[in-house]
């Protein structure tokens, strides 16, 4: 189970312009309202709760990762050594159905994802301070014209991103607490990874998640909708 939120004032931002990117990668800064962001932590905590955090581990070497990780929606991705990377409908540990998705991650699919089927799967990455997500694609999906969609909550981070095929050039930004993130168009197939946490960059690190964590949702779908 992550850490519990931490008690404390909290005030809010001015949410920023989007920015597009060249192959249709989206930032929107500050898409959550702070009020969204602790109601979009409650509804965490209660998932993970039926559905506790748990150690994925590469597929081959066994070898864990610095992440940890749950599931809420219909499926959920997981990879151990034996059935390596994969969507399924249970938790690897409890057994259980992963818990629904939160209404406000739904909606924010429906207002960005510009997609006619919703999100099968969101995704529930906790990176303590010394946790990092190597360069890869997402690349599991049945459709991979659907969009994929990231919400970040907690300590900022720089996420790095580069072209369709491993190497070459690549551009880091900084993604802070209620930042949204698409993945879509050419960027759909897009290498990218999350280089390093930024301890106390965020004035609200402390104030949502205690011990400068970062909570990442990412929302995606599995299946080609009929």
């Amino acid at each position: 189970m992550r850490p519990a939120l931490a008690r404390g004032d909290l005030f809010d931002t001015a949410p920023r312009e989007p920015t597009i990117y060249e192959n249709g990668l989206v930032h929107v800064p500050g898409y959550l309202s702070l009020d969204q962001q602790r109601s979009l932590l409650a509804d965490i905590d209660k998932a993970l709760k039926d559905a506790p955090l748990f150690q994925p581990t590469m597929p081959k070497t066994g070898k864990a990762f610095s992440v940890r990780m749950s599931n809420c929606g219909a499926l959920g991705w997981v990879s151990d050594r034996d059935g390596g990377y994969r969507y399924q409908a249970t938790h690897p540990v409890t057994g259980k159905p992963w818990p629904e998705i939160p209404a406000l991650a739904l909606e924010a699919w429906q207002k960005l994802a510009d997609y006619p089927a919703p999100p099968e799967a969101c995704l529930i990455n906790f990176y303590d301070v010394n946790a990092r997500m190597g360069m890869h694609q997402d690349s599991d999906e049945l459709d991979l014209r659907a969009p994929v969609l990231s919400l970040s909550l907690g300590a900022s981070c720089v996420f790095r991103f580069g072209g369709n095929e491993r190497g070459g050039k690549t551009i880091g930004l900084t993604l802070a607490s209620g930042d949204a993130l698409l993945l879509a168009g050419d960027s759909r197939m897009a290498y990218h990874g999350v280089e390093r946490i930024i301890p106390g960059a965020s004035p609200l690190s402390h104030q949502l998640i205690e011990g400068d964590g970062r909570i990442n949702l990412t929302l995606r779908r599995v299946t080609r909708p009929s």
